[in-house]
């Protein structure tokens, strides 16, 4: 990491929230695009040879973004983006800007991915804490409709929600447990309903 002239950095200049509120999802996919612009330009500061990513809003469940080497580009999760714009515009896309750049160091990809290199970029670049994970609620992002039950009858956590990914691997025969009382998990047949 001695080959770039990192320093103590602020971070990106602070998107309007209200501009933000008050955008279609559209609106804010094209916003968010920007927002990638202006970290690929600090980036390029300290790395002029930096490639522009692509951009995609196709991520899905918990994660809220992914540097995506191997498609040459950066996804983002649509649904958390818009129920925490701010957020985003402050910590996340700087977060995967900071593994882009990384990655297209001399030996990239071969550095561990929240690594030293990763967190001097965050601090000296973005000038933000190198925070690994977001403290969103992923309830819309990732719904956990089934119903499954244990053992533990009548006891908290004697239920347990799962998501149609999970209830789809018991259907093809998958067994789950519970981790108090280590019996099987069973459907009961109930779904939330779908909002």
């Amino acid at each position: 990491m001695a080959s770039l002239p990192l320093n103590k950095a602020l971070p990106l200049p602070a998107w309007p929230e209200n501009q933000l509120d008050e955008m279609n999802d559209s609106e804010l996919y094209q916003a968010a695009r920007e927002r990638v612009m202006q970290a690929l330009q600090r980036c390029r500061e300290v790395y002029p040879a930096l490639p522009c990513p692509q951009v995609w809003f196709d991520l899905k469940g918990a994660s809220a973004g992914q540097a995506h080497l191997g498609r040459g580009g950066l996804r983002f999760n649509p649904v958390l983006l818009v129920d925490n714009r701010q957020a985003f515009f402050e910590e996340v896309i700087p977060h995967e800007m900071a593994h882009w750049l990384v990655f297209h160091l001399q030996d990239g990809p071969r550095l561990k991915p929240h690594g030293r290199e990763w967190q001097q970029v965050m601090v000296s670049l973005f000038g933000l804490p190198p925070r690994v994970t977001h403290r969103f609620d992923i309830g819309k992002a990732q719904p956990r409709p089934y119903l499954y039950q244990c053992g533990c009858r009548g006891q908290e956590g004697s239920h347990h929600w799962f998501t149609a990914r999970r209830h789809a691997q018991v259907r093809r025969g998958r067994r789950y447990r519970c981790r108090s009382c280590a019996q099987t998990l069973v459907y009961c047949g109930q779904e939330l309903p779908k909002s």
